[in-house]
């Protein structure tokens, strides 16, 4: 049975950033593997691999290469696309094949995270992303690590949105 953690009272994580782009753009760059290429994960990081299957029960598979040489594999198990406003998914580490493993720094790391990205239409072009994390089919352990972990999450998501906006501008500028 899938469920939200065993601990209720963990609050998802939320983070939102406004683009200066059209919200077509950014499902766009959230939607397909040749955009995610260029800005998805760590700052720093760079993707090596990336397979994408966007529907209900598809998958997106990516592998990252970290400044050290490096490499790690995470994936996307889609349950929801309601294009261009919202994708649901889950999010794992995972090994190449798409095996789920555990967060290569932190074993106690949820395996799983609900993730809900929503895509707001603003005014002159612009548009409000927002994610929302909550673990997934976690222990109470791996909930009260993921609680303790607002601070690198916000670190992370913000670096990354920070690549997202700097692809935008450029695809933009093409």
């Amino acid at each position: 049975m899938n469920k939200l953690a065993d601990n209720p009272s963990v609050a998802p994580f939320v983070i939102s950033r406004i683009f200066d782009a059209p919200r077509e753009l950014v499902y766009k760059a959230f939607s397909d593997p040749e955009h995610m290429k260029h800005w998805w994960g760590p700052k720093g990081f760079k993707v090596i691999d990336a397979k994408m299957d966007l529907r209900p029960g598809g998958r997106f598979l990516y592998g990252m290469q970290a400044p050290d040489g490096s490499t790690m594999w995470g994936r996307f198990d889609y349950r929801e696309i309601a294009a261009p406003e919202r994708i649901v998914f889950i999010n794992s580490f995972s090994d190449a094949g798409g095996g789920i493993t555990r967060h290569p720094m932190n074993p106690d790391w949820p395996l799983e995270l609900l993730s809900v990205i929503t895509l707001e239409e603003l005014d002159g072009d612009r548009t409000k992303l927002t994610v929302s994390w909550t673990p997934y089919n976690a222990t109470s352990v791996e909930s009260e690590t993921f609680d303790k972990g607002r601070p690198s999450m916000t670190q992370g998501w913000g670096g990354t949105l920070e690549q997202l906006e700097a692809y935008l501008a450029s695809i933009q500028k093409r």
